[in-house]
């Protein structure tokens, strides 16, 4: 591959989530809903699409265990019916309406802000929350964000050269702040899309083309840890004639091992690498 851009997700790439925005959305469905998912449970969902927010994904979460109560629908035939309508909230609750005779018995306890203000208070902790939420968390909790290992190692970016960096990524800017200060990479505001400068969200690919075009690419390596992100490099590949984008997934956020490695190629993926640092050896 001899891109000369490379841009980045940052959860599961340059940071490891697992005891951080995993737990938060395992943890927000059980202090509501008194059951759960578990972590491993949550890569159900991002396999089926559509959940590049992880606030929609727990909104999702909470909608199967619901669901689950009057069903006994198992998680796979739940997320299978997600992937099969395309994805995503919207998604998810098609197959509530579809799977009851009267989905308000789910939905009239379906609380997406409370969910929501359990999330943030989780995962950003008290002092955090007044300060990016600009109010009284429900309650007091350390923060998970503080919980998240640095994967991206200085020598790793180091090893990039002269090639320009790029991020696009699902997180809120202020939380995408925080992560790409704990790895020390600084980008510039218009060479990264948060979850603050587009609707649509992954895969979607007018974020990557539009990063690419400002940083004036003409071959681009995205690297993403979800089938999403991959998607959306081949999205991009596919709406922008004037350049090359190839889709790396990597093992080190909820896809690993031999399967993950079957499942990023199974949709297209260039290559597939352990973690972030293995990227320059692709490049050279």
């Amino acid at each position: 591959m001899h891109a000369d851009v490379v841009v980045l997700d940052i959860d599961g790439v340059l940071v490891d989530v697992a005891d951080s925005y995993r737990r938060a959305i395992v943890e927000s469905v059980e202090r509501h809903y008194g059951t759960t998912i578990s972590r491993d449970d949550v890569q159900l969902f991002k396999d089926a699409g559509g959940f590049n927010n992880d606030w929609e994904l727990t909104y999702a979460a909470a909608l199967y265990v619901l669901t689950a109560r009057e069903t006994g629908h198992s998680l796979a035939e739940f997320t299978d019916e997600i992937a099969t309508r395309g994805g995503g909230l919207d998604a998810a609750e098609a197959v509530v309406e579809s799977a009851l005779d009267d989905p308000s018995v789910v939905f009239d306890e379906w609380d997406t802000e409370a969910l929501r203000e359990t999330f943030q208070a989780l995962y950003l902790g008290g002092d955090l929350y007044r300060d990016l939420e600009g109010g009284e968390p429900p309650f007091e909790a350390s923060g998970y964000i503080h919980d998240e290992p640095v994967i991206l190692r200085q020598e790793t970016l180091n090893a990039f050269g002269d090639r320009e960096i790029g991020v696009v990524t699902g997180r809120p800017s202020a939380e995408a702040d925080i992560a790409l200060d704990r790895v020390d990479l600084d980008v510039d505001d218009d060479h990264r899309f948060t979850m603050d400068d587009w609707e649509e969200g992954k895969p979607h690919p007018a974020a990557l083309v539009t990063v690419a075009e400002r940083l004036g690419a003409e071959s681009v390596v995205f690297v993403g840890d979800t089938l999403d992100d991959v998607k959306t490099a081949l999205n991009a590949d596919a709406a922008d004639p004037e350049r090359v984008y190839y889709g790396v997934g990597v093992l080190s956020g909820g896809l690993s091992g031999d399967e993950g490695r079957q499942k990023f190629s199974e949709i297209g993926a260039s290559a597939v690498v352990e973690d972030v640092n293995e990227v320059p050896g692709l490049l050279d």
